[in-house]
């Protein structure tokens, strides 16, 4: 869902001629070794993008972000090494553009490095994302989007993303920010969401995908996207999109897509 959307936002901004910034706060190494000892013993892939893969009639607002995926090598036939956000907002944007990837871990940095080689457009640096958001906004080019998806290690992670918006905001208030979260335990991510609504920006939007109801805090039931200034189609586009994935990615009772605006 998260790919699929930055696809859709990334496309959205190339409708326009003049250049745009993505900066990715959390980035990572840039992809997943699906044949890793980590990603064998949990096996998400097989009940995630692996489904989505072998559907015979994809949803439409997935094209953008199964194309990319396909010309970056990844695909039914050789599902080997996922491409993470960094790869995908690289292989979507064009010469024109510029992109930022931010991630402290020095091993981890240098491996989301080699992925780009001599590619001027983009570039990686070794820092935290929140300082990030401090020391790279407003970018030039005034049009772009922030992801911000962190590891949610710590209770304090959602305090911190409403805190980081609203001073992210106060530089680029015209940016596209979307922040992903996890659901897990339901009194920690809906405060969150609820704090957002009372006191964040206009024109955030909501966008939650539930594979399954669960009464369990330690079991993530789902995911959510929190959409500040999106493309004006987009809340229509995750909504079918959503519902189709919620459909086709159940793993139990109360899978379902939810998909509103917290503040229009």
């Amino acid at each position: 869902m998260k790919h699929a959307t930055l696809a859709l936002i990334i496309n959205h901004l190339k409708l326009k001629e003049k250049s745009f910034f993505v900066l990715d706060t959390h980035a990572g190494t840039g992809a997943t070794d699906l044949g890793g000892i980590e990603a064998q013993k949990t096996g998400e892939f097989r009940d995630g993008i692996a489904r989505i893969l072998a559907d015979p009639s994809p949803h439409e607002a997935l094209i953008p972000y199964l194309t990319a995926l396909g010309e970056l090598g990844f695909t039914a036939a050789t599902p080997t090494t996922y491409p993470g956000s960094p790869l995908i907002a690289h292989q979507l944007t064009r010469p024109q553009d510029r992109l930022c990837f931010c991630e402290l871990h020095p091993a981890d940095a240098e491996t989301l490095r080699g992925h780009f080689h001599r590619d001027r457009r983009a570039k990686v640096h070794e820092i935290d994302g929140y300082s990030a958001l401090k020391a790279m906004l407003p970018p030039k080019e005034r049009r772009g989007l922030i992801l911000i998806d962190p590891p949610f290690e710590q209770r304090s992670e959602f305090e911190q993303i409403l805190q980081e918006i609203e001073l992210s905001l106060s530089r680029f208030e015209t940016g596209t920010f979307m922040v992903w979260y996890p659901i897990k335990d339901p009194s920690i991510s809906g405060a969150f969401v609820d704090q957002l609504e009372q006191t964040g920006p206009a024109k955030t939007l909501r966008a939650e995908l539930f594979i399954t109801a669960s009464d369990d805090p330690t079991r993530m039931s789902g995911c959510g996207l929190i959409i500040i200034n999106p493309p004006y189609t987009l809340p229509d586009q995750l909504q079918s999109l959503f519902t189709w994935l919620a459909t086709r990615l159940a793993q139990g009772p109360g899978a379902r897509a939810r998909v509103a605006w917290l503040k229009k």
